[in-house]
């Protein structure tokens, strides 16, 4: 071969010779401080209820969550985004376990603010599928249609009973035209103005929540298209992200993460805000039942996901991974 004196001038492997160089060079570094990890705790359960279709988590006893708050604090990760599931008897047209100061997620906020005081952020999903009858966010009209406006009641609602159980954040999830404006206004009612508001400004109606609907326990028939975000838009997510932060939003969030990475580069460059990402159910699952085939390395492939969902923009990401991983991290 013809020798081109030091043709190629130019040689970034020069970067990636070693563990040591790649790790200094890096761009992106996760941190246990990103991480916030959703859990769901189940109403008159004695034991954890493994979930089926997401190896590795679990419906918590109000026991078995404290516990898993403590771990998520001395993993030193940020958050704990709480979802109550209760017994099927207490769900009706309108949620009334959501807005009931004993509904087992008002229990569990107390409980883990009991447990962590400030040391962990608190946080509650703030919508009604858990707890009604028919599966939906939001209350039915005559026509079996989601109304808007009277589910708008319910959240304020919902917003002043989870703060009053101590959540530091809350985290309206339903897609409700308004939302966000709602639940800060009713917030600052109470002179709860502490509070923060995670908004789902960009929640796509997405396949991958299936598991999740085991996790809650869901009792939906048909589905979310009329208040969800349909997947082939992105312009629709700028518009929805900038009504969420003119309503009052402290922190704005994508959701799913992995197949919108376009979608959380966009808002995160459009806000000046803290952005969120949910890894859901499905990227969960699909990564473990790949690993539990040994068709990939599970270990690298949850790393490889969260940094690409940091790369993209996020600051924090919500993740069933997030205790294990801050674990390694630190």
């Amino acid at each position: 071969m013809t020798s081109y004196g030091s043709f190629p001038g130019t040689r970034p492997r020069r970067l990636r010779g070693s563990s040591v160089m790649r790790r200094m060079v890096a761009e992106t570094r996760l941190h246990p401080a990103d991480f916030i990890l959703p859990a769901f705790v189940r109403e008159g359960v004695t034991e954890p209820v493994p979930i089926a279709a997401m190896p590795g988590v679990v419906q918590h006893t109000r026991d078995s969550l404290k516990k898993a708050a403590a771990e998520a604090v001395a993993a030193g990760i940020s958050g704990i985004m709480l979802f109550g599931v209760p017994e099927e008897s207490k769900k009706d047209a309108v949620g009334t376990a959501g807005t009931d100061p004993d509904g087992i997620l008002q229990v569990a906020l107390r409980d883990v603010r009991s447990e962590v005081g400030d040391e962990l952020l608190v946080m509650s999903d703030l919508c009604l599928d858990e707890t009604t009858d028919h599966g939906h966010c939001g209350v039915l009209d005559a026509e079996g249609r989601v109304d808007n406006d009277a589910t708008l009641e319910r959240y304020a609602e919902m917003a002043q009973v989870q703060a009053d159980a101590g959540a530091h954040v809350v985290g309206p999830s339903g897609m409700m035209d308004g939302q966000v404006g709602v639940v800060r206004d009713a917030l600052d009612q109470i002179g709860r103005e502490d509070v923060a508001v995670l908004a789902y400004a960009v929640k796509y109606s997405s396949a991958f929540y299936g598991p999740f609907r085991e996790a809650v326990g869901s009792s939906l028939k048909g589905d979310r298209k009329t208040y969800q975000q349909d997947p082939a838009n992105a312009r629709e997510s700028l518009r929805e992200l900038a009504l969420d932060v003119e309503e009052g939003a402290d922190m704005v969030m994508v959701k799913p993460a992995g197949p919108y990475l376009d979608i959380l580069a966009r808002v995160a460059d459009a806000v000046d805000l803290p952005v969120a990402a949910y890894q859901i159910s499905g990227e969960y699952s699909m990564i473990e039942a790949a690993a539990e085939k040994g068709w990939i390395d599970r270990d690298r492939a949850i790393l490889e996901t969260l940094t690409g969902i940091k790369r993209a923009g996020a600051r924090n990401i919500l993740t069933y991974w997030a205790t294990e991983v801050a674990q390694k991290l630190r």
